[in-house]
């Protein structure tokens, strides 16, 4: 198998290189000469319709070359099938060895990845990796209950001081009572006032 792709590899895919060119010249050669004995037909053909009332022996000899011209086409044109089917099987070829080559290539990269490796090792190392995840887990574990209170008291007092804080609050935003004036304040203002009003009624007396 690696014969197939060593060292030869690079020179086969050359020969089919050069093969493939060789051939397309040839074809394009053939093409050329398969248009011009198209055209010599189409000639011979429109002289001996020409002539075949004038001159019958130019007709007949103008028949002749055409089948002649007639008989060089169709072998022409089997060569151009002939080169046409080698070209594409050499096409086909290569491809199939450039295919084979990379199929080859992928498979010597997964031998390579997969050297050293067996079912019980890759159960082995499945089974310790199963083991270190339980350890981390019972770890957390006992992390998180260490981060865990030893008894409820601290957590009693707190909800009593946050109860405490809301009552505080509760009083505070209460709105107060309005100040009213008792029957004795409002009987010693009118008292105050009369005076007030005497006073200031006597000054006017006196100011006249």
């Amino acid at each position: 198998m690696w014969g197939w792709f060593g060292g030869g590899a690079a020179k086969k895919k050359d020969t089919a290189k050069d093969a493939i060119l060789k051939l397309r010249e040839q074809l394009e050669m053939l093409q050329k000469k398969e248009k011009h004995l198209e055209g010599e037909i189409a000639e011979q053909d429109a002289i001996s319709r020409k002539m075949v009332q004038i001159n019958k022996s130019a007709a007949m000899t103008a028949l002749r070359r055409k089948k002649i011209h007639e008989t060089h086409l169709a072998s022409t044109v089997a060569q151009i099938n002939t080169i046409e089917q080698q070209m594409h099987s050499i096409e086909t070829a290569n491809l199939n060895f450039e295919t084979l080559k990379v199929m080859q290539s992928a498979s010597d990269a997964m031998k390579k990845i997969h050297n050293g490796m067996n079912l019980d090792k890759v159960d082995m190392t499945m089974e310790e990796i199963r083991e270190q995840q339980q350890i981390a887990e019972e770890i957390g574990s006992a992390i998180a209950n260490l981060s865990e209170p030893a008894d409820d008291s601290e957590l009693l007092k707190e909800l009593e001081n946050i109860k405490q804080e809301q009552l505080d609050t509760q009083m505070l935003s209460a709105p107060s009572a309005p100040i009213t004036s008792t029957p004795q304040a409002i009987k010693g203002k009118a008292i105050e006032e009369d005076e007030d009003a005497e006073l200031m009624k006597l000054r006017a007396e006196m100011a006249m």
